[in-house]
C-alpha cells in the first residue's frame, strides 16, 4: 500500500504465533505497524502480568466479546479455543456467557452456539 519500508513487528508476530490475532488487525498492521505493535504491548500488559489465572482473563474475554455492545462472534470463538486449553469447562464458559445477560440476552443468542461447536471440536481433539 505504501513505499515506507515494512517494520519489523515482533508483537504481532508474537500474536499470531499463539493464536491470539484478530484478522481484523492485518489492515491496520500494515498502514501504521509501529501503532499496532504499541496497541499490541498495552493489550497484552494483564495477559502477562497479575494474579488471575489464564482460565479466568480467557473467561473474562468472552463475556467482553460476546456482550450485547460488542457482539464479535470471532473473538468469543478464540477466547472460548483459548479457555478450554486453559482447562476451563463448558458450565464455566456458559456461566461467563450467561453473566453478559444482564446487558441483553443477545450474548446468549450468539455465543452459545458457538460454545456447542467449540465443545464438539475440542471433544474430538481429545
Amino acid at each position: 500500500m505504501s513505499d515506507t519500508p515494512r517494520i519489523p513487528t515482533p508483537l504481532c508476530e508474537e500474536h499470531i504465533a499463539k493464536g491470539d490475532w484478530n484478522v481484523l488487525w492485518d489492515q491496520m498492521r500494515e498502514l501504521d505497524p509501529e501503532f499496532m505493535e504499541a496497541y499490541l504491548a498495552f493489550r497484552s500488559v494483564p495477559h502477562r502480568n497479575g494474579p488471575l489465572p489464564q482460565k479466568v482473563k480467557e473467561l473474562i474475554m468472552i463475556a467482553i466479546n460476546a456482550a450485547t455492545t460488542h457482539l464479535y462472534g470471532p473473538g468469543v470463538r478464540r477466547h472460548i479455543r483459548n479457555a478450554l486449553n486453559h482447562g476451563a469447562t463448558q458450565d464455566e464458559i456458559l456461566e461467563a456467557i450467561q453473566l453478559t445477560t444482564v446487558m441483553g440476552i443477545h450474548a446468549c443468542n450468539m455465543a452459545v452456539p458457538i460454545l456447542m461447536e467449540e465443545m464438539a471440536a475440542h471433544q474430538a481433539k481429545s
